[in-house]
């Protein structure tokens, strides 16, 4: 079936009443996933949003309890999740959802926050005809015209979409759409082919083997710990927990953090396992491409791109994973 791009507002409309409808947008100038709206600024045509969609999952600030502290001290659960379709997602995000999930669903503990969310998550991805000159997916396993792991999947016609349903939550999908839907007689455009290419065959091999290598010491050099790569990734999930206090009555708090900030590894008594952005830097690029791998059978990259684009210090994934495999190594 193939839905048409003068139809696509009357779809998300549609949409609306399975749930909340998230889209690509531009806020106050930052491309990201908002609430859709009718008149809304859509943009299904941008290749990715500058913020990830993993907020939606795994917010940046969440409460998770209440308390109150005292003789008639009382705890009280904060639930927030509802009905929620994230519209549009590209297919490196898509990715990026089957990583975290991997993270908080798998393993002996299950983060019930995640849980309630991603449960109530329906998952409409649209396949890439263009790249960015960042993007480098392709290298990292994803594929520009297909994802797995999402409910429903928009194939880009000249004149609207393909849909294709990979769950029953992708036919309740459809079942919404039923009446602006069409034959299909527009054919997909083929998926997009990144310029940029990196070979993760030698940094696979090897790379487990390098931590005290002094690679580390030319790669760090430019990094100045402001984060952006990790707040920008779609799939790090480094946080930090605490209480916001009113007087006898508290609200835990769980934020987003960063293994690129000092204080992120800081013990009591000040001693830092991880005192350099040297360390610090070398720990990021092993846990993607080493002991995530090691792990889970996967990358923790995606090939987004986007510490690539908004690094201030022009630090590059894609060059390090080049001078990684071009390393030599005893």
């Amino acid at each position: 079936m193939e839905l048409k791009k003068e139809n696509l507002e009357k779809a998300l409309t549609a949409l609306t009443r399975l749930g909340k409808v998230l889209v690509p947008g531009v806020v106050d100038g930052v491309k990201k996933f908002v609430p859709y709206a009718a008149g809304a600024d859509i943009d299904l045509d941008m290749v990715n949003t500058t913020l990830p969609p993993k907020d939606v999952l795994f917010p940046q600030t969440q409460k998770m309890y209440r308390f109150t502290t005292g003789p008639d001290a009382a705890f009280e659960e904060i639930s927030d999740a509802e009905e929620q379709i994230l519209f549009g997602a590209r297919p490196c995000d898509a990715q990026s959802i089957d990583c975290l999930d991997k993270v908080f669903l798998s393993g002996e503990y299950t983060d019930a926050y995640y849980a309630d969310k991603r449960g109530k998550l329906t998952i409409v991805a649209a396949a890439c005809a263009k790249a960015a000159p960042t993007c480098f997916c392709r290298s990292m396993g994803v594929d520009p015209g297909g994802a797995p792991n999402a409910d429903l999947l928009l194939a880009p016609t000249a004149g609207g979409w393909n849909l294709h349903c990979q769950s029953d939550k992708g036919k309740a999908v459809l079942e919404a759409l039923s009446g602006l839907l069409e034959d299909a007689d527009g054919q997909a455009l083929p998926p997009a082919q990144p310029e940029l290419v990196v070979d993760m065959a030698p940094v696979a091999e090897k790379i487990s083997t390098m931590f005290e290598h002094p690679i580390w010491d030319e790669l760090h050099r430019p990094c100045i710990g402001c984060g952006t790569c990790t707040f920008v990734c779609p799939t790090c999930y480094c946080f930090e927990m605490g209480p916001e206090m009113h007087g006898a009555e508290g609200t835990e708090m769980r934020y987003w953090d960063s293994c690129m900030f000092s204080e992120y590894t800081r013990m009591a008594g000040g001693h830092n396992p991880r005192p350099s952005a040297k360390e610090r830097l070398r720990n990021r690029y092993l846990h993607k491409l080493s002991y995530f791998v090691e792990r889970y059978g996967q990358t923790l990259c995606v090939g987004c791109g986007r510490c690539v684009e908004k690094c201030p210090a022009n630090l590059d994934i894609s060059r390090a994973i080049e001078m990684i495999g071009e390393a030599k190594t005893e």
